[in-house]
């Protein structure tokens, strides 16, 4: 049965949708089976896996008109994706009023959990009931995170979200991990951020920083996670080494 992990930050730019896109293919290469449910209305994430951001049907039918989550999946040899699209924006509004509003997500990807190891969820970069629904259907949530000033700020109001989501929602939620992103070594102040995360955060810091890459950056343009754009990139590299460590983690947890 899958792992379900939602891969959220409420502030944008942090490499949330790259860190998605490569875990998923990362681990698609170690032959995993994995699965990318799109939850953002930009939609990064499906283009970035090689998918039409136009494929039909996508989340939106989903969340809106009781689609199966197994009629909306596109196969791509990076791993399996739900794709989205900015028709997405608009299913907040229209599920305002219906049932059981913020789980109808986790009822989609219940029914599919056997077919996979690991299902990621993009989350959108903001606190709304797209994100509700990914945090309700999730295990777990990794967290990227940018090494700068304030990041910390919208990891503090992450924890926030996840301890109401606990409270109301989804009392099993946990953090799986955080991830440094847009990491620097020559500057004092990526390793503050580090080191300050890792004293609040302890082993829930991934020792894999993941280096400010222009392949990182371009690969998206190209329809392609980075390992396949350039696999010989320092951040393919990276990514590459964040998964082993993310399977060992797993492996620890399940011994």
């Amino acid at each position: 049965m899958a792992k379900i992990i939602a891969v959220a930050n409420q502030k944008g730019g942090v490499g949330k949708t790259t860190t998605c896109t490569s875990l998923c293919c990362a681990l698609k290469n170690r032959g995993r089976r994995v699965l990318l449910c799109d939850a953002d209305p930009q939609g990064n994430s499906t283009s970035g896996m090689g998918v039409d951001k136009n494929a039909s049907p996508n989340i939106y039918d989903i969340l809106v008109n009781g689609e199966s989550a197994e009629n909306c999946i596109v196969k791509t040899k990076y791993g399996d994706v739900i794709p989205s699209n900015k028709e997405l924006s608009g299913a907040t509004i229209e599920l305002v009023d219906a049932e059981k509003r913020e789980f109808v997500l986790k009822s989609a990807l219940d029914a599919i959990r056997d077919s996979y190891d690991y299902i990621f969820i993009d989350c959108p970069p903001s606190l709304e009931l797209l994100t509700l629904n990914a945090l309700v259907a999730a295990d777990t949530v990794l967290v990227p995170v940018q090494c700068e000033y304030y990041a910390l700020e919208g990891i503090a109001d992450l924890t926030t979200t996840i301890k109401l989501t606990n409270k109301r929602l989804n009392s099993a939620l946990k953090i799986e991990g955080i991830v440094l992103t847009m990491y620097d070594s020559r500057t004092n102040f990526s390793n503050q951020v580090a080191d300050e995360l890792r004293n609040y955060f302890g082993d829930l810091v991934y020792k894999t920083f993941i280096p400010r890459n222009v392949r990182l950056a371009e690969a998206p343009s190209h329809g392609k996670p980075v390992m396949a754009y350039d696999r010989l990139s320092k951040g393919s590299r990276a990514y590459m080494k964040l998964a082993n460590e993310f399977l060992k983690k797993q492996e620890a947890k399940n011994a």
